[in-house]
């Protein structure tokens, strides 16, 4: 037989005497908190978060020609990589009328790419992008099209990173458009029916 090893455990802490412990003195010992007796004919209050009223279940009734998306930045970088005009193809993809809009948080982001990002910051500055200024400090656009479109649901919010995907898919009743197969692809977009379109 073997000795047994008597290396320390990881993480093993030193077991401390709890305050309200009947070994200690009943001088030292801690006190229990006394229970607050309820008052049966008080008014219970609970918060509980507003649901917007544009929505109809799943079908946000503020959604309508003409559009007003989100673009990300990444998105621009993509729509150049796949030769597509950005307005069009929103266009062709929607069947309607579309209104890019960017807000300062992006344009500061495509800004801060340099020079090897021109041309996406030549599309950006595009008359036929709305600009969105933006209160808030810092520049980090993830957040600020997060907080943007869960106070506005009148937004499609266009993009490819899978991480903002994720989050936007949390909040009802935003669609999200994307590249796919060189072409624009939306998803969540609800039909005139109100079933949504996948």
């Amino acid at each position: 037989q073997g000795k047994q090893k008597k290396a320390r455990k990881y993480a093993v802490m030193k077991r401390m005497i709890s305050l309200r412990d009947e070994r200690i003195n009943e001088k030292d010992r801690a006190k229990a908190p006394a229970k607050k007796k309820e008052d049966p004919s008080a008014i219970k209050e609970r918060e509980v978060p507003q649901h917007p009223s544009c929505l109809f279940f799943q079908y946000n009734t503020q959604l309508g020609p003409p559009y007003h998306i989100l673009v990300d930045t990444n998105f621009i970088n993509f729509s150049i990589k796949a030769k597509l005009d950005l307005v069009q193809s929103m266009m062709d993809c929607l069947y309607a009328k579309c209104i890019p809009c960017i807000t300062d948080c992006v344009m500061g982001e495509i800004e801060k790419l340099g020079q090897k990002y021109r041309v996406a910051l030549r599309i950006a500055k595009d008359p036929r992008f709305e600009r969105l200024p933006c209160m808030h400090k810092g520049t980090y656009a993830d957040d600020c099209l997060v907080q943007r479109v869960t106070q506005h649901k009148c937004y499609i919010v266009a993009t490819v990173d899978k991480e903002l995907k994720r989050r936007i898919r949390k909040i009802p009743g935003v669609p999200i458009m994307y590249i796919s197969r060189h072409r624009y692809n939306i998803e969540r977009m609800p039909d005139d029916y109100g079933a949504p379109r996948f």
